[in-house]
């Protein structure tokens, strides 16, 4: 990875909102940077850590992932966000945040890494096949809001 790219756990609410511009490329719906900070905050309070590849002090990547516990897996970590901004894919960013990931996996000692990606996103499927990571099942969702 380029030497003047840094991973760095991000903690703060000047951090999140740090970050808003970047996460908001893989979550469009994300609209107010104050509000992402605040749910950040949140999903602190349940295991969620948000690992960010800063270059110059920019953020330019980020890994949001929890610490979890269930019965299929025992303790696991979940990526729940892989995102590099657009113009600096293909540096193998993506990669290296995700090595980070997996060495807080094995240093806690869990066996698993587990994420979910969208059925319509087949180049981050192939980037997590390049990874080792294969798919188990299949993700099902009911939105009730209707």
């Amino acid at each position: 990875m380029n030497e003047h790219v840094e991973c760095v756990q991000m903690e703060t609410q000047a951090d999140f909102i740090a970050s808003f511009a970047v996460m908001q490329q893989l979550r469009p719906h994300l609209t107010d940077a104050t509000a992402f900070a605040a749910q950040i905050q949140r999903q602190r309070q349940n295991g969620y850590r948000l690992l960010a590849a800063r270059e110059n002090g920019q953020v330019i990547g980020l890994a949001g992932y929890r610490l979890t516990e269930n019965t299929l897996y025992g303790r696991f970590i979940y990526v729940d966000d892989l995102v590099i901004d657009a113009a600096l894919q293909r540096r193998r960013l993506g990669e290296h945040l995700l090595d980070r990931v997996r060495e807080e996996t094995r240093a806690r000692g869990y066996r698993w890494l587990v994420l979910d990606t969208g059925m319509h996103m087949a180049l981050a499927q192939r980037f997590y096949f390049r990874q080792g990571l294969l798919p188990l099942g299949m993700h099902f969702s009911q939105d009730l809001s209707q």
